[in-house]
């Protein structure tokens, strides 16, 4: 079921993107990392970046919310470049939740989701009613805010991650970037979490996303962003994108593509060594 827009605003799939990277080069001390790497994000829908390990994603997305600086290129965010904004501002466009966040001992899940509101506070604005409604309109649209007075060191992984996205949403932004936000969750609690991301992207969010997983990356995306080698391999819908083949030049891997029986989206099974079923000419030929 879809929840209520925290910002009011539903932006449709169509026109120009609001985030976009032109040229972006960036690395850790002399070691590049993306070279030269163009990607646009559509509005309205879930983009998820994939990839093999080392290949640049969180770089990326970390690059994408100006949490690093490219030595070259631009990013820009609703038509201005990102690094001629103020952080202030940047933090009223675009959401981020790192990968792994840590909460102060003790704190509690409001007054968490309540930092996200530090972007509209100043010396001439203070806490105000309407704070306080922006944070009780994202506790219920993650569905914890029966946990508002709580410690978030006391919650369980997935709970943990509800808070943060319900932090993130206080901002009062539609623009969300998730640095796996499904890293150390069970499959229950992982998809328990991406389900609210479905939620969030139907109530009119932009989502972009990592992932490991390939078949959650599949299943809850309406455009993936398939990375090696800090470059841009594929870009597409995942129907159009998933193939065996790319995923034998992406990842290395060798396997099967078919329908999801419960979806409209490409599974896809991987073949090893062992515990496969060979089909009778195969078999015969292993002997």
């Amino acid at each position: 079921m879809a929840v209520e827009s925290i910002t009011g605003a539903v932006p449709g799939a169509g026109g120009s993107a609001r985030l976009s990277a032109r040229g972006v080069a960036v690395g850790y001390g002399a070691r590049p990392v993306i070279d030269g790497l163009d990607v646009a994000i559509p509005p309205g829908v879930v983009t998820t970046i994939i990839g093999p390990n080392g290949c640049g994603k969180s770089t990326l997305l970390r690059t994408l919310s100006r949490l690093l600086k490219p030595t070259s290129g631009t990013v820009v965010l609703d038509g201005e470049d990102i690094a001629g904004l103020r952080t202030r501002d940047v933090a009223k466009k675009l959401g981020l939740l790192p990968q792994a966040p840590v909460a102060p001992e003790g704190l509690t899940v409001s007054d968490l989701v309540a930092r996200g509101r530090h972007p509209h506070q100043s010396w001439l604005r203070q806490w105000s009613s309407d704070d306080a409604a922006v944070v009780g309109r994202a506790l219920a649209m993650t569905g914890v805010a029966d946990l508002a007075d709580r410690p978030v060191d006391s919650l369980s992984g997935g709970q943990r991650q509800r808070v943060w996205i319900s932090m993130t949403l206080a901002q009062g932004t539609d623009l969300l970037l998730l640095d796996e936000p499904t890293t150390y969750l069970d499959l229950a609690h992982a998809i328990d979490v991406l389900d609210l991301v479905d939620d969030l992207h139907e109530s009119g969010c932009t989502v972009v996303m990592v992932l490991h997983d390939l078949n959650l990356a599949t299943r809850y995306s309406d455009n993936l962003v398939v990375m090696r080698d800090g470059a841009i391999l594929a870009q597409g819908h995942p129907r159009e994108v998933i193939t065996a083949e790319l995923l034998h030049e992406a990842f290395g891997l060798r396997a099967k593509v078919i329908d999801d029986p419960v979806g409209d989206r490409p599974l896809i099974v991987p073949i090893g060594r062992a515990h496969v079923e060979l089909d009778p000419v195969s078999a015969e030929l292993a002997q």
